[in-house]
């Protein structure tokens, strides 16, 4: 079993915007914006905020400013899964919603509507890969399965910024309110499912979110 399960998680460390980190690899800064975002909504089409409520990454001691609602319900389990399976979750970690308009690229817009968080956006800045270790890659990877695309990881794009995750939908979308919805679930249930409760690295697993990975490359 546990040849099968390193298996898949190398295959997994395949996908595109995965890659293999060395240890004790240097972190960097994160690359300077070169532009204006002037729109009245991001990227992915949600209204711009001119602020955003300050929310409790639940198993933490961080918070971060989202847009309330489905949107914060979905990445705050972005980032409680990454608190539980890849690393506690510090001072300066998480970054969300902001008032700067300046980007580097459009997808970095979509903090500005407080629907898009970075995770560690020093040591994972635009235009890097392989920040991430193949462990950590295989949680990833499964998050995303489990929220079946909802969610968009900054790895993916052909501008890499393995920090990033986003709302992958407009407001309203049968897939955001279903994901959300879900979570809602598993918070308001006895507490066996949901972040916390997952092991990315379990066989049935794996194989959900490799096949999600080939569906979505």
């Amino acid at each position: 079993m546990a040849g099968a399960a390193l298996g898949a998680t190398t295959a997994l460390a395949g996908y595109p915007g995965t890659a293999h980190a060395a240890p004790g690899a240097p972190s960097a800064d994160t690359a300077p914006a070169n532009r204006t975002w002037s729109g009245r909504r991001s990227a992915n089409g949600w209204p711009v905020l001119p602020e955003a409520e300050l929310m409790r990454i639940e198993g933490s001691d961080q918070s971060v400013r989202l847009a309330d609602g489905d949107a914060a319900i979905i990445l705050l389990h972005v980032a409680r899964r990454f608190h539980y399976e890849i690393d506690q979750l510090r001072d300066g970690d998480v970054t969300g919603h902001t008032t700067e308009h300046g980007i580097d690229q459009d997808y970095e817009s979509n903090y500005l509507s407080g629907t898009a968080l970075a995770i560690r956006p020093r040591a994972y800045p635009v235009g890097a890969k392989g920040g991430l270790y193949p462990r950590e890659l295989v949680v990833v990877r499964d998050v995303l399965a489990e929220l079946d695309g909802a969610v968009a990881w900054g790895g993916d794009f052909a501008t890499p910024k393995e920090s990033h995750f986003e709302i992958a939908y407009a407001p309203g979308h049968p897939k955001v309110k279903g994901v959300a919805r879900t979570i809602r679930g598993w918070q308001e249930g006895p507490g066996n499912e949901g972040a916390g409760t997952v092991d990315a690295h379990g066989p049935g697993r794996l194989g959900k979110a490799e096949a999600f990975a080939r569906r979505t490359a």
